[in-house]
């Protein structure tokens, strides 16, 4: 198992990107509380997060904490455009970038030292050539794994830099709260405080075996491993996706979303996975549904179609039905978390031609897809969705 030695991992971190992108446009919201979206908080600048606004939030709370903020729609456009340049600062600095959202990218810069310098020299580089070129602040981690080079650009935020050496990796790691593992949210930081343990040195202290009773196997395993900085994932490029998915949390508030609500979230993540599909030129056969429901339980569902596909309407014909094959579970359990994946991908794109065929208009799909690549995603909307915000997305990770 190969085990790095050297701390040569950069976490590359947009600063509140929607939200700098706007400042950066227009001079007049530098130094302004900023808040990107109305229904739902898509972003918020550094200084609207002072008083307490956060990503996710509802508008109408967002503004009642910062009433002085400045609401501005979101312009996906400008974020795609901001995000590619970024990128390709990625790639000038080293050819082993891993993407795990438009704004943020692991680095690997081992074997760069004698060409560009130590990890330290590289990062501070970077975030030149992005302040520089693209106009953005960006924030960097830099540790022997990935876990804690994430850890250290959050730590390290807004606009900063900080390398955590190997020898100092446990005291860097231990004193942080239990949130900075990955995995825990409010619900399991709340069952560890509940437990007494508040620090990751505090998870640390307890065996793998006395996790798992607390928390279930995976969740026991994972913690485990990560309270001792064991992470021996690489940086990966060109990773061949198996499926092609979207989640979203819902929170507390999931329980008391009426079975239209639902609906809406699952039209939501549907379209943004059949738009990612018809982008990359693949079709899937597999709709599989994922469900976390109020006492940490999972559920999962899956519908298999007769051809594979990258159109909406049957994608989501196939997911309605799941949820509402599952829906005892969730009036039962109380939902916190939906997601999908459409798996079964063809790499060909090649589909099922429905009849008529042959010298017929571009279908719907084709066209929804020409407006939003010429006007943005926001555009054009479902119009199950047209008046209520179905809120901000989860990554997905691929599997």
């Amino acid at each position: 198992m190969f085990v790095r030695s050297d701390a040569s991992i950069l976490h590359a971190d947009l600063d509140s990107f929607y939200a700098s992108v706007e400042q950066r446009d227009d001079p007049t919201l530098r130094g302004r509380p900023i808040i990107v979206g109305g229904g739902v908080v898509l972003a918020a600048s550094y200084e609207a997060k002072a008083y307490g606004v956060r990503t996710a939030m509802g508008g109408a709370q967002a503004r009642r904490l910062c009433p002085q903020a400045v609401v501005v729609p979101p312009r996906m456009s400008a974020y795609s455009r901001a995000s590619e340049a970024v990128f390709d600062v990625f790639r000038d600095t080293t050819p082993i970038v891993e993407p795990l959202s438009v704004d943020e990218a692991f680095l690997d810069v081992a074997g760069l030292y004698r060409v560009s310098g130590t990890p330290a020299q590289i990062a501070a580089r970077l975030r030149a050539e992005v302040r520089d070129r693209v106009g953005l602040p960006i924030t960097v981690g830099i540790a022997r794994t990935k876990f804690l080079a994430k850890v250290a650009s959050q730590e390290a935020k807004p606009d900063g830099l900080l390398l955590v050496a190997p020898d100092q990796e446990l005291a860097f790691l231990h004193p942080l709260p239990v949130r900075r593992l990955w995995g825990v949210g409010s619900k399991t930081a709340d069952k560890l405080n509940a437990h007494g343990l508040y620090s990751v040195a505090d998870v640390a202290e307890l065996g793998e075996s006395t996790l798992a009773s607390l928390l279930g196997g995976a969740m026991g395993r994972q913690l485990f491993a990560l309270s001792h900085n064991i992470d021996r994932r690489r940086v990966t490029t060109g990773v061949r996706r198996r499926s092609v998915g979207a989640q979203r949390a819902l929170g507390r508030a999931g329980n008391r979303m009426s079975p239209t609500e639902i609906d809406a979230v699952v039209v939501n993540l549907i379209d943004r996975i059949t738009g990612r599909m018809r982008a990359a030129d693949r079709t899937g056969r597999t709709v599989v549904l994922r469900l976390r429901f109020d006492d940490f339980s999972r559920a999962t569902r899956s519908h298999t179609l007769p051809w594979a596909t990258s159109s909406t309407q049957p994608l989501l014909a196939a997911a309605r039905q799941l949820v509402t094959s599952a829906a005892p579970l969730i009036a039962q359990r109380g939902l916190t978390l939906v997601g999908f994946a459409v798996s079964g991908i063809d790499r060909t794109g090649a589909q099922q031609l429905l009849l008529p065929f042959g010298g017929e208009p571009p279908s719907v799909d084709e066209a929804v897809d020409q407006v939003r690549r010429r006007y943005g995603k926001s555009a054009l909307t479902p119009a199950v969705l047209v008046g209520r915000d179905p809120g901000p997305e989860m990554p997905h990770l691929p599997d």
